[in-house]
């Protein structure tokens, strides 16, 4: 299983350190920065022993499955523009699966793929993919952002609270195809954004690709649920929801459950 990028991504200078076995693949890119690394770097491993997804919550990597992260420079990026660039890596990672769907197993036309606010992708409502942005403040006022990578690309996590799909599914693709892909579909993602000054196109393109837009949701949070219809994302990617009463109110982070299970929460 070699890994590697795509040509346009070679181009703008990305580069690639692929590891057999690590413990964490944003752990490894942190790692990196902390000892003068700047990137852009992804950093990917065949083993991934202790992957970790949002909230402190582990995230099962078997072999054949993509475990990767992008050590990306944020030099000239406002500090309230850096958590935008998950909404970047989410529109590249749905475009990247798109580009790897076949006419195996799922008919590639009857294959729905979409974002999950925050940070997830659902291909026929099943979680198929993490997203993981990470920061770290460095001596001498650098900061380093890594965005991780959870697909499931040959299986599926057994034994979970959600339903969960693979690629394998419905795509022939394996991991270092879909790197690939993804390496080419953030490039022009990033692109667009310049850092953080191009986000309007890039909240656009989210929202065109996400799930439940005008659909019930309820989001729970650490002090209360809240219910509602999930309207839009804002200028600073947070979820605007209309509550029954009429109200919008802005979520920065929570579970989030869309149709009939958000009236069961």
């Amino acid at each position: 299983m070699q890994f590697r990028l795509s040509q346009a991504a070679r181009a703008e200078g990305f580069r690639l350190h692929s590891h057999d076995r690590l413990d964490s693949t944003n752990s490894e890119a942190l790692r990196l920065a902390r000892s003068g690394e700047t990137g852009p770097l992804w950093v990917t491993a065949r083993h991934q022993e202790a992957g970790r997804g949002r909230r402190g919550n582990g995230w099962t990597s078997p072999e054949g499955n993509l475990a990767a992260s992008l050590l990306m420079p944020v030099a000239g990026v406002a500090p309230d523009m850096v958590a935008t660039l998950g909404f970047v890596a989410g529109v590249a990672l749905v475009d990247a699966i798109r580009d790897a769907r076949s006419p195996q197993g799922i008919a590639a036309s009857a294959t729905t793929i979409h974002l999950k606010w925050p940070n997830d992708v659902l291909v026929e409502g099943a979680k198929l993919a993490g997203i993981l942005l990470e920061a770290e403040s460095l001596p001498g006022g650098r900061r380093a952002v890594v965005v991780g990578f959870g697909v499931n690309v040959r299986a599926a996590p057994e034994g979970l609270p959600y339903p969960a799909a693979a690629l394998s599914d419905f795509s022939a693709a394996d991991a270092p195809m879909l790197l690939e892909f993804l390496s080419e579909r953030f490039v022009e993602a990033v692109r667009i954004w310049n850092k953080g000054r191009g986000f309007p196109t890039i909240r656009q393109r989210w929202l065109e690709r996400a799930a439940g837009v005008g659909a019930p949701v309820s989001v729970r949070m650490a002090e209360a649920t809240l219910m509602g219809v999930f309207e839009t994302i804002d200028e600073g990617g947070r979820l605007v929801i209309l509550a029954p009463d009429g109200t919008r109110r802005t979520v920065t982070a929570g579970e989030v459950h869309f149709g009939s299970a958000a009236t069961a929460v």
